[in-house]
């Protein structure tokens, strides 16, 4: 991965039109809302309508069937990962980056769901572990260790979110640190309230319903 500035990322070495593609095949998978179809094909009703109304795996686990969750939580994930893989694969590693971005955004800003998605964590991760797994495994080592110890979901996946771009700059790898910057911002807005109830003390823990 080269030192290049950011602006570089979108003309490396890909043309425009690839990107173009690279970029409406990841909103295209990203935007498959797992945890909604599944729940429902369970007979489970909308997942929108309990907890925290999101559609990702925190809030599956909140309907009691973990099996659910699990499966949710590495759909999730793999829908960024095969978007990064076919990207590359088919047109080089820049769309590779940009594929990985927008399968992020297309589960955050689903247009099948009113652009109303989840908060993007295993999205993010899946996108981590095709692009650069030494940074999947920082978020996923942070992310187990502080649920392990605050049994905090949202607390787990801000520490981590906040942690990648930054080890990213560490390493010198410039391009990928700009698309984790922006994937991170996202996912903390998305956590806005959650924040604001860490705060106050009041955040649920793994496993409740509430």
């Amino acid at each position: 991965m080269s030192l290049l500035p950011p602006l570089a990322l979108l003309t490396a070495d890909g043309s425009w039109p690839a990107i173009i593609i690279a970029a409406i095949l990841g909103y295209l998978l990203g935007s498959i809302p797992f945890g909604l179809l599944l729940t429902r094909a369970a007979g489970l009703g909308d997942i929108r309508s309990i907890g925290s109304g999101n559609i990702g795996a925190t809030n599956v686990l909140r309907t009691g069937n973990k099996k659910l969750a699990a499966a949710t939580l590495l759909l999730d994930a793999a829908k960024g990962a095969v978007a990064v893989l076919i990207a590359r694969h088919t047109l080089g590693e820049t769309a590779a980056m940009i594929a990985g971005l927008t399968a992020f955004l297309g589960h955050v800003f689903p247009v099948w769901l009113g652009f109303k998605g989840g908060k993007g964590v295993a999205t993010y991760l899946g996108v981590l572990i095709a692009l650069a797994w030494q940074l999947a495994v920082v978020f996923a080592v942070l992310w187990l260790a502080v649920a392990k110890l605050g049994r905090i979901s949202s607390l787990a996946a801000i520490v981590a979110t906040i942690a990648v771009p930054i080890a990213a700059w560490i390493w010198g790898e410039r391009d990928l640190a700009t698309v984790t910057t922006l994937m991170s911002a996202i996912v903390l807005i998305k956590h806005r309230a959650n924040i604001e109830r860490l705060i106050a003390g009041e955040e649920p823990r793994i496993g409740s319903k509430t």
